[in-house]
């Protein structure tokens, strides 16, 4: 669904998009210009936003809300890859590449996206250093949760699930009066993630609420001391 605006919202918007974490520290006219072509629009959960093998015309800044990555492997299984939150950006690949979609985007939750003209995406990044050296700590981030993960995959069923939580809480923790905030992701979600079961996943959640580690409301989980988590996977 596309919002329409009046010159108020119009302004609103524009703050929104110009609010991302990529643009901070860019001129202020680059920013103006690169987004003066920007179009939001608000998404229901559960809504496939990006298709595999899709000819990439747009760069995506998620304003609000969640999406997750995801492709499937050969017997059709979803493997999700990655969530993604406020402030992140996606899509910025097949422009740069000028090759398809490598995966699907999908929201999880009510999400407000930034639309961005791929040529403009492709005309900030040749032009404006700092825009270059946030794409490339974006994807040096991303290798790094990637790789984490990976070293784990052998590790017991308590590691792993801890692992995800410290993983999402790297790409999209906020601080709040409980802690570290993430979202309380579907349990599917989490064991896709993670590799295991999603009985387990449960188990291992809940044993972690019980010792006062995890606190879950409906859609937000709030994680008391980072650090006790953290040293759990030393």
């Amino acid at each position: 669904m596309v919002s329409r605006y009046n010159s108020r919202d119009l302004q609103a918007k524009q703050d929104l998009i110009r609010s991302s974490s990529f643009f901070e520290g860019i001129n202020t006219g680059t920013v103006e210009r690169v987004t003066a072509h920007v179009v939001l629009r608000n998404h229901e959960a559960n809504q496939v936003i990006l298709l595999e093998n899709d000819w990439g015309n747009s760069v995506y800044f998620i304003l609000e809300g969640w999406v997750k990555i995801r492709t499937h492997n050969l017997d059709g299984k979803e493997i999700t890859l990655n969530i993604l939150g406020q402030g992140e950006l996606f899509g910025e690949m097949a422009p740069l590449d000028e090759v398809p979609r490598s995966t699907d985007v999908m929201t999880l939750v009510p999400t407000i996206i930034g639309n961005m003209p791929s040529q403009d995406f492709v005309d900030l990044i040749h032009s404006e250093p700092l825009a270059g050296i946030r794409l490339a700590q974006l994807m040096a981030r991303r290798l790094r949760q990637v790789n984490r993960r990976l070293r784990l995959r052998e590790a017991d069923s308590t590691a792993r699930v801890v692992d995800i939580l410290l993983f999402l809480a790297d790409g999209q923790g906020t601080t709040g009066e409980g802690g570290l905030k993430i979202p309380n992701l579907p349990h599917r979600e989490l064991s896709s993630l993670s590799g295991l079961a999603r009985e387990t996943v449960t188990r291992v959640l809940s044993k972690l609420e019980k010792k006062e580690l995890i606190r879950r409301d409906r859609d937000v989980m709030w994680i008391p001391n980072l650090e006790v988590l953290d040293n759990m996977l030393l």
